[in-house]
Order: structure tokens, then sequence, then C-alpha cells
């Protein structure tokens, strides 16, 4: 099956998902953060499947594979950002676990993107 839009793409749909997941942690965090990890943290997610629907967008493979680069880095950065509110008592990890689940199972399905793209085009 030929992708038509970065809507069909696993990835993508799993990656609204975490920022939905993301939003929704966040409202816990303290009002005081508001402009600080809430901020951040809301910004990574976004980041997300942003870069996989630009990437998608993109006019050489070449292009797509940055683009689940920077995604995937975002992921990873949603990861720290969820573990550095827990040390803060922003959160427990009852509530954060379903958000590090989901970036989890994003990241697998972007190296999963980015194995099946050709490496040289």
């Amino acid at each position: 099956m030929v992708v038509q839009s970065y809507k069909q793409l696993i990835a993508w749909q799993k990656a609204i998902d975490l920022v939905v997941a993301v939003y929704k942690l966040s409202e816990q965090f303290p009002r005081s953060e508001l402009y600080g990890l809430s901020s951040q943290i809301r910004k990574a997610a976004v980041s997300v499947p942003s870069n996989i629907a630009e990437g998608q967008a993109r006019l050489s493979t070449g292009e797509f594979r940055q683009f689940l680069g920077n995604a995937r880095g975002s992921v990873v950065e949603v990861q720290t950002q969820v573990l550095i509110s827990e040390r803060l008592g922003f959160v427990d990890a009852m509530d954060s676990g379903p958000v590090m689940q989901s970036a989890v199972e994003v990241q697998c399905l972007i190296n999963g993107l980015l194995k099946a793209l050709p490496s040289r085009v």
C-alpha cells in the first residue's frame, strides 16, 4: 500500500494520541509551571506528529528520514520531561505510566518507519 497522506500513518495517529495524553497529564502540573515544564512538554509532544506529517509531505525519502529523526528526538524529550515531572512531584507514576507507554509505542513505530524506508535515495 502506498501512503497518500500522513494521516494514514499509524505512527502519526498514535502520536496524536500522545499529544492528547500529554495535555491531560500536564493539566496536573502546578500553575507556576504554565510557562515552564508544562509548556515545554506540550511543545515537544506536538512536535512529534508535526514532524511526521511534514516529513511525509516532503519530496524525498531523505527528507522524510530527517523529519522522522526529529520526531524521534521529540519523543525522547517527552519521556525525559515526564520523568522530570515525576521527580518534581507534579504527577505520580500511576498517572504518567500511560503517557510513557504511549511514547514508547510511538518511538517504536517511528523506528519501524525508518527501517522500512530506503537508506539512500
